[in-house]
């Protein structure tokens, strides 16, 4: 059927629709649109989902398509979106349900993150930084479970991860191609929002501490307190910059990696709501919430983008590609479309 050509073309950057669909569910859900919310996670396990029979399919009948895209940094994506969707299940409660994403998510990320790290190259695209949103994204999901279970070891695995986001994050930030500020076709914007669910992962380290775990000491809180402010702080200074880039240099057409736009707004609203609560700044909770609203415009304006690509197939061959923005075969598809 032409769905079902149109679905087995998606390349992994797709599975950002399922990151971006899945934390915005997770902001409704801190700012009360409970049934709002819970609709966003409908969608996003909707099209987790289908991305699993994909990533499956793929593996098991296209293995050359499949170890072609595991090489390339989207496919972090699959884990990310995993361990999104975890955190949202364990704040419904639906605890069993979110461990067993943590270890699939746990299982695929070294595995992935290996292969993908092993091909970075200079001058990359923003999904470079897909492999900090990867690591920190197990460590939000791990410290939000350690909090709701009272799991001294899982904090502190947690812990770990989120130190080591922020050194894959360092090192991404060399990788990355400054021009894609300018030029990049939505991607780019996980330069943010990698800061963004490290802000969210020191949040949910500091909230998971109790009198009966006593997990940081004074010193060990007031480190992660400083650290997640200044991660947020960081975030915000890259998401002003990406939006006057963006009014700068307009780039309206749909790609289907502006979901990976969609992604970092929705993450920064998060992180910004959870961290008023986790060092206890009530104020945060107001530009939290228009933060959100903003990602909930984004994610309308890049559906209907993406009804209309699917309705227009022809037009939309160079979002189909997938390829690196300044890319030979990029520049010679769209030169092809625009003719």
């Amino acid at each position: 059927s032409p769905l079902h050509t149109w679905w087995s073309q998606r390349p992994p950057t797709a599975g950002a629709a399922v990151m971006a669909t899945g934390i915005l569910s997770v902001a409704l859900h801190q700012t009360g649109y409970e049934t709002l919310s819970r609709i966003a996670l409908a969608l996003a396990c909707a099209s987790w989902l289908a991305l699993a029979a994909a990533f499956t399919a793929r593996l098991l009948w296209d293995r050359a398509r499949w170890i072609k895209e595991a090489a390339t940094p989207a496919a972090l994506t699959a884990i990310a979106a995993t361990t999104v969707l975890g955190t949202r299940f364990t704040t419904l409660g639906w605890e069993t349900l979110a461990k067993a994403l943590l270890d699939l998510a746990a299982l695929l990320w070294p595995c992935l993150l290996i292969v993908v790290v092993r091909h970075w190259h200079p001058r990359m695209p923003g999904a470079v930084f897909l492999a900090c949103v990867a690591t920190q994204g197990l460590a939000v999901l791990g410290a939000t479970l350690a909090a709701a279970e009272s799991s001294a070891w899982l904090a502190h695995t947690a812990l770990v991860l989120f130190w080591l986001g922020l050194v894959l994050y360092v090192i991404a930030l060399t990788r990355f191609d400054l021009r894609q500020v300018v030029h990049g076709v939505g991607d780019h914007w996980v330069a943010g929002g990698a800061l963004a669910i490290s802000a969210l992962a020191g949040s949910k380290l500091i909230a998971a501490d109790s009198s009966r775990l006593y997990l940081w000491n004074d010193d060990d809180t007031s480190a992660l307190r400083t650290v997640t402010v200044a991660l947020l702080v960081l975030d915000l200074a890259w998401y002003a910059t990406l939006l006057v880039s963006e009014i700068g240099w307009p780039r309206p057409h749909y790609d289907v990696r502006r979901w990976a736009t969609v992604f970092p707004l929705g993450m920064t609203a998060a992180a910004t709501l959870s961290v008023a609560d986790a060092v206890d700044v009530p104020w945060l909770k107001t530009p939290g919430e228009v933060l959100l609203w903003i990602a909930v415009a984004a994610w309308l304006a890049v559906t209907a983008g993406a009804v209309w690509a699917y309705t227009h197939p022809i037009d939309r061959t160079a979002a189909d590609v997938g390829t690196e923005p300044g890319s030979a075969a990029g520049t010679d598809v769209r030169s092809t479309t625009q003719r």
